[in-house]
């Protein structure tokens, strides 16, 4: 999220904050660390929330521009999904779900297949993100292997991708700092470039890059082979990755190779789903494909309980229901599968989200995507780009080179921390500046979210040339 630092450092302690300062560095492994503070350090220390803003332990009020990591979607501090979770929680807090089940989960089930496209019926409760990731990819491996097809694992991913931390879905990765010392099943996974347009070769046309990226999509299969290739896992918009919008079309092309070879499409929606887009699906609503499974994750309890899933295809399981091994099971599960304060929450997020917000995000989208596109007229900004409330600001030492600053890793950084003094926090990866606020966001807010980022960027620039990093 925010830039690691020290908060002794920068001042931002509060009263009665030491102690968990001191705490974290003292006990706290952080994710995502390096190795030389591994276990020592502590980040910005961050004590309430409430709608769109959070509050620091210096007491400074912030716009929560990344919604948390992009899942606060209905805002902070919402009394009706507290009071569900305590309500559930007091009914019934647990139940294993390896030989009992709860109807909170049974009725999300429902609830969320209603929005699916396509055939998706039928859902498997995870506990987030990677752990849905990895449920669609093991659920591909059973179902080739009931098959009799125990030679089609491969899984196509793409540059700039983003899937998880998991073992098996962070092997799908496309980032390279996130591989750069870590482990991966690489024999398993082939890479494919990244459909992002920022990055096409000069000259290329957004057709013709999108024809660029389906003909190696089909060389690749050709290459390998389909009898290999069980599938292709992408998201709608590559979130992590830089808010990665493709080119109009090519999900649709890229869904009917998979249907023509066999593939299984998997649509990975944890970042877009749930309102992000303005849809509960963005899938068949905003990219018009039905894929045969969907992750899910952030948005559907919008962050105040840890739950994801997986929709799969009533067709898959039909195929597997019809097999000659009525006997092999799916030996995959969870301890919290299904768990009914998680499930109970996403029954109430989803019902504020069809009641208005929804609604509300569609009619304010448009406003955010042309307000944040301003930011192009300073001249460290080589792109503004997004969709729905998803934005991404990228950097470049200038604009013909498309260099992305490699003079200065830390200029997402630089301008997170001049945003944070100046009332608003967004998320820094490298050489770009993310915002996804929650989806309550008003027309004030994000004129206030982007004033505040223009201003921040603008003090960025002043330093770099004051540092004769950057000419400008």
């Amino acid at each position: 999220m925010a830039a690691a630092r020290d908060l002794r450092a920068t001042g931002m302690t509060g009263p009665g904050d030491e102690d968990a300062v001191e705490l974290a560095k003292r006990h706290l492994v952080q994710p995502w660390p390096f190795a030389g503070s591994v276990g020592a350090e502590a980040r910005a220390l961050i004590g309430e929330g409430d709608g769109i803003y959070i509050t620091d332990s210096a007491g400074k009020r912030l716009i929560d521009g990344p919604a948390g990591m992009w899942c606060i979607n209905i805002g902070h501090r919402r009394e009706e999904l507290a009071k569900v979770m305590y309500d559930q929680a007091m009914a019934l807090s647990y139940n294993t779900p390896w030989y009992t089940m709860n109807a909170p989960s049974a009725q999300l089930a429902m609830r969320i297949a209603g929005h699916a496209p396509g055939d998706l019926s039928h859902v498997f409760f995870t506990t987030g993100g990677s752990s849905a990731v990895e449920t669609a990819l093991r659920f591909m491996q059973f179902y080739n292997n009931v098959r009799g097809r125990p030679e089609k694992k491969l899984i196509l991913s793409r540059g700039s991708a983003y899937h998880g931390s998991t073992y098996l879905s962070a092997s799908l990765n496309g980032r390279p700092r996130d591989r750069d010392w870590m482990d991966g099943a690489d024999e398993l996974v082939v890479k494919l470039s990244s459909p992002d347009p920022f990055r096409r070769p000069k000259g290329m046309s957004l057709a013709a890059f999108a024809d660029v990226l389906v003909d190696e999509f089909r060389d690749t299969i050709a290459r390998i082979g389909t009898e290999r290739i069980g599938a292709f896992v992408g998201e709608p918009v590559q979130a992590s990755g830089g808010v990665v919008v493709p080119p109009d079309g090519y999900l649709k092309r890229i869904r009917e190779i998979c249907r023509d070879n066999d593939i299984l499409y998997v649509s990975d929606e944890v970042v877009t789903a749930f309102g992000r887009l303005g849809h509960v699906f963005a899938s068949g609503e905003a990219f018009g494909i039905d894929p045969d499974m969907i992750t899910f994750a952030k948005g559907v309890t919008s962050g105040y309980f840890p739950l994801g899933g997986v929709i799969i295809s009533e067709r898959l399981l039909e195929e597997l229901r019809r097999s000659n091994h009525p006997d092999a099971m799916f030996g995959h599960g969870l301890t919290y599968t299904s768990h009914p304060v998680g499930c109970a929450v996403a029954l109430k997020n989803l019902d504020i989200l069809e009641d208005s917000v929804l609604d509300h995000t569609r009619e304010v989208a448009p406003y955010f995507q042309a307000q944040l596109k301003t930011l192009e007229d300073l001249p460290l900004v080589g792109e503004v780009r997004g969709l729905g409330l998803m934005g991404c600001v990228e950097c470049v030492a200038d604009r013909e080179s498309k260099d992305p600053l490699q003079l200065d890793k830390n200029v997402g950084k630089r301008i997170d921390a001049h945003c944070h003094e100046l009332g608003l926090l967004v998320r820094p990866l490298i050489n770009m500046c993310v915002m996804s606020p929650p989806l309550i966001i008003s027309r004030e807010q994000i004129d206030d979210m982007v004033a505040i980022l223009r201003e921040g960027i603008s003090r960025t620039m002043d330093d770099l040339r004051k540092e004769k990093v950057w000419q400008g």
